[in-house]
């Protein structure tokens, strides 16, 4: 039961279903509730109609005995001030809701009417005047056997020497109760009807609509137990928000593959590229081992320092990779650029006073592999200068050397990349400088690029935001 209601599919098709018989349930309220209140409503216009019109007699001077009461087979009563009633439907057995339950005439009270008549009930009394306001209550009445609720209305009428009388007049409810007990069978067989309907179709289009996202969820599972990276999820021929879904996880998938991909020839280059240094440092510390008189103690410590190096190189590219963001100091940039540039041969720095935040090391790390790079391959002249543009600062290295080729400018920042496949490792490095400098611009939130010197060489662009 718990993994039903659990499912997407499930809780979709309950939740159109309570929706719906709320909606339903209101509506038919509605419905039932206005049906009442109208007939009712008209039920009420008929007992005033009829009271009104045995008033209107009344006031017209008619007696009590030539009334018209039985003419609509529906109750009426009159009642003078005292409560007595003076005339009544002939034959009305038994009646409630009016407030006078006798059934048949009875003499006016003494002092009540006109105590010098004579002539008893049977003379026609004075022109009266009817009462504006209608009063209604709802009661039962029994008339010749048949016993049904009505709607009573009670009109009063001023006549002379007989005083106020009430007429009560009774329309029933027999059309107001037929039509809502209708109303609600009809309610209570077709609601849960439609309701099983709504379930049915919801069910079935959710099925329909999940279909997809179950065949997602199917290849992701497979994908992860075979751990095929290269495998792609089906997107469905439709242009909602599950073929959207499906094309994401495929995006998501091809950066994971190209990620770990990455991260496999990453892991090949930097073994191939340890194993140089370590097996040279090892052959040298055996030949001196065995042969002291043979060390080559200055190989041994420059096979160190490249190894060093190439360690420290590994180290940062792994912090980076791991999402390291820069430490957030203020400092001049334009000081590292002089303080990296101070001691090279051939190099020209132009290095005004510019700060940015950031940081420090990773920054004059950039400019260090930089400038070995502009060194590696120029000529004769290196020069590196620094200026704002806007929000950023800029640093551009240039050489006069024989610069990239167009379509090269990219792959340089490729980690384990040499163009030039005769220089020696020794000279040319492992290939790791350019990948870290452009990982540390990328990391503040900068640029670097490479385009054509001016004296014919590389020129590299490093842009960083400016201090604000």
């Amino acid at each position: 039961m718990r993994r039903l209601f659990g499912s997407v599919r499930s809780r979709a098709t309950l939740g159109a279903t309570l929706v719906v018989a709320i909606a339903l349930i209101a509506a038919g309220t509605a419905v039932t509730l206005s049906l009442r209140s109208n007939l009712s409503g008209q039920a009420s216009t008929q007992a005033e109609r009829s009271a009104r019109s045995v008033a209107a007699d009344l006031a017209g001077g008619q007696a009590y005995d030539q009334l018209s009461l039985d003419d609509d087979d529906r109750p009426v009563q009159v009642v003078d001030e005292a409560g007595t009633l003076v005339a009544a439907s002939e034959d009305l057995e038994r009646i409630s809701g009016t407030g006078v339950g006798a059934v048949r005439p009875q003499p006016p009270a003494a002092g009540v009417g006109d105590d010098d008549d004579e002539e008893g009930d049977d003379e026609s009394l004075e022109p009266g005047e009817i009462g504006e306001e209608t009063t209604f209550s709802e009661g039962s009445a029994t008339i010749d056997g048949d016993t049904e609720d009505y709607r009573f209305a009670a009109v009063t009428v001023e006549v002379q020497n007989k005083g106020t009388l009430t007429v009560y007049a009774g329309a029933p409810l027999a059309a107001e109760q037929s039509a809502v007990r209708t109303a609600l069978t009809v309610m209570l067989i077709g609601f849960p009807l439609l309701l099983a309907v709504v379930a049915a179709v919801t069910w079935r289009v959710t099925r329909r609509a999940l279909r997809p996202v179950e065949g997602i969820r199917s290849e992701m599972a497979a994908i992860t137990a075979s751990e095929d990276l290269a495998r792609r999820v089906p997107v469905p021929d439709t242009h909602d928000e599950v073929a959207g879904l499906a094309r994401t996880t495929n995006e998501t998938l091809a950066a994971l593959e190209t990620s770990v991909e990455r991260q496999r020839r990453f892991v090949a280059d930097a073994s191939h590229e340890l194993r140089s240094p370590i097996a040279s440092l090892r052959t040298q510390l055996e030949v001196g081992a065995a042969h002291p008189e043979l060390l080559d103690l200055a190989g041994a410590v420059e096979d160190t320092v490249r190894l060093q190096h190439l360690a420290a190189d590994l180290l940062l590219l792994a912090r980076l990779d791991a999402g390291e963001r820069p430490a957030g100091t203020r400092f001049d940039l334009g000081a590292v650029v002089r303080e990296e540039a101070a001691g090279r041969a051939g190099v020209t720095a132009d290095a005004p006073a510019v700060e940015v935040t950031g940081s420090r090391g990773q920054l004059a790390r950039v400019l260090a592999n930089l400038l070995d790079n502009a060194q590696r391959h120029a000529r004769e002249r290196v020069s590196v200068s620094v200026r704002t543009d806007g929000v950023w600062a800029v640093v551009e290295v240039a050489d006069d050397g024989a610069g990239v080729p167009a379509d090269q400018r990219e792959r340089i920042f490729e980690r384990f990349v040499r163009l030039d496949d005769a220089r020696t490792r020794d000279d040319g490095g492992a290939g790791l400088g350019l990948a870290i400098a452009r990982d540390v611009a990328v990391r503040h939130g900068g640029t670097l690029t490479v385009r054509e010197a001016p004296e014919g060489g590389a020129l590299f662009e490093l842009r960083v935001p400016g201090a604000p």
